[in-house]
């Protein structure tokens, strides 16, 4: 479950979704959902051409947990000093 477009400070673990980059394929989503974990692609909820900033704030905001292999999210995680939102970073091949 996520929360919608409820605006809170902090996330609970348990209100979250991921939310696949758009670096990675859609068909991410079915591979995580078929394991029990809510997820969307970022084309079907976000502007495709959106930058790696507004994505991490749309997440943050919409408690999203970040799904992708872009080393930049981590980064902006970094030099933001923030908690949220969580990245989980993949290498595929």
């Amino acid at each position: 479950m996520r929360l919608g477009g409820l605006k809170r400070s902090r996330c609970l673990w348990s209100q979250h979704e991921d939310f696949i980059d758009m670096n990675l394929s859609p068909l991410w989503v079915d591979a995580l959902t078929d394991g029990g974990i809510e997820a969307v692609h970022w084309s079907t909820i976000g502007d495709p051409a959106a930058t790696d900033r507004v994505i991490m704030s749309y997440a943050q905001t919409h408690c999203y947990v970040v799904f992708t292999n872009d080393l930049d999210f981590g980064t902006l995680l970094a030099i933001a000093k923030s908690q949220l939102p969580s990245v989980v970073q993949v290498r595929n091949q």
